[in-house]
């Protein structure tokens, strides 16, 4: 049922933002990635190339790419760049890489050495921002012989698990505001104010994928990684999942949010191939029954996404970073934040 669920996904997949170079279309390009690596069908890697193409110019540029925006969510496409290039060794892939690794080069930083987020985001570090960035870095560096650019990328890593950790819940928070200037800080510790699941899964999604990059050289952020993983699996609910407010569940109006969960449950399945924890064994049939439904009108959607969460100001509202903000936002179904890494657990889940 998932496959052809994924299949039918991706022939009707329109670009999240018109065709333009963006993160969300990247996140569907890394779960059909890992299905064809672990089944070796073809149709997966025509899925990609007939989606990501049309993206990538001959000359190495990236349709409504700006560079200038130093948007570190541009950067996650760029895996499928590296991919792409190590599969047909077509030289536009790389070249396309390069423009985003100029990027990285001059995004500027937190004093503390952390990538900003955006350029209009200035001064923050946000969780997502770590599994849009660094694995990128990483797999690059790696193809271009570049070590300091892969300890850059642990050493900044580790620096914002050292900033977000929050001692008493064993979390981290959502983002960070160094300079102490946005409304949604707290102007002493410069946290937002809750902790949401999806911004955590980002975090866990991103330490796993890197420790798979790097192999020995992960060792430094090994403990933490494995005591994330382990929290994480003791904030499961009674059904099996993760609430959108990750550590309340006394919340009133808290719900079982899809997207978190696939990331959780792709995080400790590839942590436990690498040997990081040891994941539930019901972790991905639960995940699977519990949100893919059918669909009104035939086939299968999957449900209960929050469809987007941020922080400051955007379309009119503010946006807080309170338990109560998180709950405000939007549930739609098969929004691709939660169907690609619902299909990359899936992807890796034991057969």
């Amino acid at each position: 049922m998932l496959a052809d669920y994924l299949d039918d996904y991706a022939r009707g997949y329109e670009p999240y933002k018109g065709g333009r170079w963006c993160y969300e279309d990247g996140c569907l390009y890394r779960a059909l990635e890992l299905w064809y690596v672990e089944t070796g069908e073809a149709r997966w890697l025509d899925h990609i190339h007939r989606l990501a193409d049309p993206q990538i110019g001959k000359d190495g540029g990236l349709k409504g790419y700006e560079l200038s925006d130093y948007n570190i969510d541009n950067i996650l496409s760029g895996r499928t760049l590296m991919y792409l290039h190590g599969l047909t060794g077509e030289a536009h892939y790389l070249k396309a890489a390069d423009l985003l690794a100029r990027q990285l080069a001059t995004q500027p930083r937190t004093k503390s050495g952390v990538y900003w987020h955006k350029l209009r985001y200035p001064w923050q570090i946000w969780l997502d921002g770590l599994y849009m960035g660094q694995p990128f870095q990483i797999a690059h560096a790696q193809a271009h012989g570049n070590a300091d650019a892969v300890a850059d990328s642990l050493a900044q890593l580790g620096t914002a698990l050292d900033t977000l950790f929050d001692p008493a819940s064993g979390l981290y928070w959502h983002a960070y505001d160094e300079a102490r200037e946005q409304p949604w800080s707290d102007p002493v510790t410069g946290f937002n104010k809750a902790f949401w699941a999806r911004a955590i899964g980002w975090l866990a999604m991103a330490l796993v994928d890197v420790a798979d990059l790097v192999g020995a050289e992960f060792d430094p952020l090994r403990d933490r990684t494995t005591a994330l993983l382990e929290k994480i699996i003791t904030l499961r609910t009674a059904g099996g999942l993760w609430l959108q407010v990750i550590d309340q569940p006394d919340l009133d109006g808290n719900y079982e949010e899809s997207s978190a969960s696939a990331m959780f449950s792709y995080a400790l399945l590839r942590g436990a191939r690498l040997g990081l924890v040891a994941a539930p064994d019901d972790l991905a049939d639960v995940l699977i029954q519990k949100t893919i439904k059918p669909k009104p009108g035939g086939g299968h959607e999957m449900v209960e996404i929050c469809e987007v969460a941020g922080l400051g100001w955007y379309e009119n509202r503010f946006r807080d970073g309170s338990a109560a903000y998180y709950l405000t936002e939007a549930r739609v179904a098969d929004d691709i934040k939660g169907v690609a890494p619902l299909l990359m657990a899936a992807a890796i889940m034991p057969r």
